[in-house]
């Protein structure tokens, strides 16, 4: 069976060498691991209108877009992801959480040490190469 591919666009949002890092709430699926924050693209809307708007909706904060990163896919047991993530920084506002349990800057050294969702993981790895 195929699973339908569903695109995604995710915020890794940046301030010197800290990482924003969002915990899924208990009643989200995948609860409580950790992610960029992000969302699914609307018909018709590119993957960085879409990046802007889930951030501005999720955490409540106006980014920049600095960078595109490469895609990941990810097949979980109901669907097929494909992750666009991009780096950012906040140019505006205070971050307050609308569907997450809770946020953490984390410093880059330190990131694989939280329970990441797995999409997530290989964003990860991209951010080695790319910054």
């Amino acid at each position: 069976m195929d699973l339908p591919l569903i695109e995604v666009s995710c915020a890794v949002i940046m301030d010197g060498d800290l990482v924003l890092a969002t915990q899924r709430s208990e009643r989200m699926p995948h609860p409580l691991k950790w992610e960029f924050p992000g969302g699914k693209l609307l018909p018709g809307e590119t993957p960085e209108a879409t990046i802007i708007r889930e951030i501005r909706e999720e955490i409540g904060v106006e980014i920049s877009v600095i960078q595109l990163l490469p895609s990941v896919k990810h097949i979980y047991s109901d669907a097929a992801i494909k992750l666009i993530p991009f780096v950012c920084f906040i140019r505006l506002g205070k971050i307050h959480l609308s569907e997450h349990r809770t946020y953490r800057w984390v410093h880059r050294s330190e990131l694989e040490e939280l329970d990441w969702l797995e999409a997530d993981v290989e964003v990860l790895a991209l951010l080695k190469k790319y910054s």
